[in-house]
């Protein structure tokens, strides 16, 4: 499998699952600014979008989209525990954490690097994600991770979007056991290895 990705960004998320799932991907950058990859190529080609990341599958087929890259990975190694089995209360639980970091984190966060939404409506983008992550901050009370006790795909993708925050301007260290989460999650092993094959550790 080849993983598209941009140092940092939401590619970072499945990344980490492949890693802590012990599965073999290549990882081919993509400059976000020019849509070319490394080599040159034509990054629309795979996704006519323009945005990390995406997964082409040994059958050649692509997945796009960081939530449904993450779980594709997570049913390929189902003993991994990264995941909880299709059909159980707590996959649609992850799953809903899923969909709440996509909508109410990523795309708060992601917003805040474009310098003229930024400017126009900050304020307001950084006072509704302070009352997503403080509500976050008190769901992880008493928990290593947001499924509870064990790290599942949803921790790699809120790991990812709340690592945003030194850039933007938003201050998740203030929350307490989000702090402690962050470091927690930062420290794992396979989390490390991503950080350092992207250049960000």
């Amino acid at each position: 499998m080849k993983l598209y990705y941009s140092p940092g960004a939401c590619s970072l998320s499945p990344h980490i699952v492949a890693r802590e799932t012990g599965q073999k991907i290549e990882l081919i950058k993509v400059d976000l600014a020019t849509k070319k990859t490394e080599k040159g190529d034509d990054f629309r080609k795979v996704n006519p979008l323009g945005y990390v990341p995406a997964l082409v599958l040994d059958s050649g087929e692509v997945l796009t989209e960081g939530p449904a890259i993450v779980q594709y990975l997570a049913d390929k190694a189902p003993a991994s525990g990264i995941a909880p089995a299709n059909g159980t209360p707590e996959r649609y639980k992850q799953q809903q954490w899923l969909n709440h970091i996509s909508t109410e984190l990523h795309k708060g966060m992601g917003s805040l690097f474009n310098e003229d939404m930024a400017k126009a409506a900050g304020g307001m983008i950084k006072a509704k994600l302070a009352d997503r992550i403080e509500a976050l901050d008190k769901h992880l009370a008493g928990k290593d991770f947001i499924m509870g006790q064990q790290f599942t795909a949803a921790d790699a993708y809120a790991f990812t979007v709340l690592g945003w925050g030194k850039y933007v301007g938003v201050d998740v260290e203030k929350y307490p056991n989000v702090k402690a989460y962050m470091a927690r999650v930062g420290s794992r092993p396979k989390v490390q290895e991503a950080l350092k094959a992207e250049g960000l550790a």
